[in-house]
């Protein structure tokens, strides 16, 4: 009896890899680091939400500014810009995740995305005090460490009224709950879409301006 063997990983895609969904560069794969917090989107959950996304936008994204706060891996904000968004401000404190965006970018000759090593919180203070505005804002970041509540406040100094913006999370926003902490985090949002992947929850939200 021939013993077991492990099934070989598809050479079209390593283990540490995620790939765009549409777009101009479909089907491009980006390596992923190994860093603690860093999280990539998984496919399934950016073809919903870009679905979402498409909708909500009339499938029209070539005049759209787009915001990835915590870009990562870049799935999310490379994602947008493969399917034509004007412009893609990508952010990333990590300096290994930071060079790997470099790569990516530097690959796939992406003009339109705008890569800045920092802090979210000072990226869109920054923004603010510019006056710049956003259409749709990619807000991933690390579990578990309070961040939505310190960040998406700031988000509504950075959109319009028809403005979308992606919220992960490792709890579900309910706009309905009894819980004081959830009442003040949705204080002046709505969620226009939202789902749950295995123990990761995403939403679309819109601020009620």
């Amino acid at each position: 009896m021939k013993p077991k063997t492990k099934k070989p990983l598809s050479p079209q895609r390593a283990a540490h890899q995620v790939r765009i969904i549409g777009g101009q560069w479909k089907r491009s794969l980006l390596s992923v680091i190994e860093a603690e917090g860093l999280r990539p989107t998984p496919d399934r959950v950016r073809e919903t939400t870009f679905n979402w996304l498409n909708h909500l936008v009339d499938a029209h994204w070539t005049p759209l500014r787009c915001l990835d706060l915590f870009a990562g891996s870049g799935a999310l904000g490379f994602e947008a810009a493969s399917r034509g968004a004007a412009q893609v401000v990508m952010v990333e404190s990590h300096t290994p995740a930071f060079k790997q965006l470099e790569q990516v970018k530097a690959k796939l000759q992406a003009a339109q995305c705008q890569l800045i090593r920092g802090d979210a919180g000072k990226v869109l203070a920054n923004a603010s005090a510019q006056g710049q505005q956003f259409d749709v804002i990619f807000l991933d970041p690390p579990f578990e460490q309070g961040w939505l509540a310190k960040i998406l406040p700031l988000c509504k100094e950075v959109i319009h009224a028809r403005s979308c913006v992606y919220v992960e999370s490792e709890f579900p926003l309910e706009p309905e709950s009894d819980d004081e902490n959830m009442q003040a985090l949705l204080s002046g949002w709505q969620v226009i879409r939202a789902d749950k992947a295995g123990s990761v929850y995403f939403h679309i939200l819109q601020c009620n301006i």
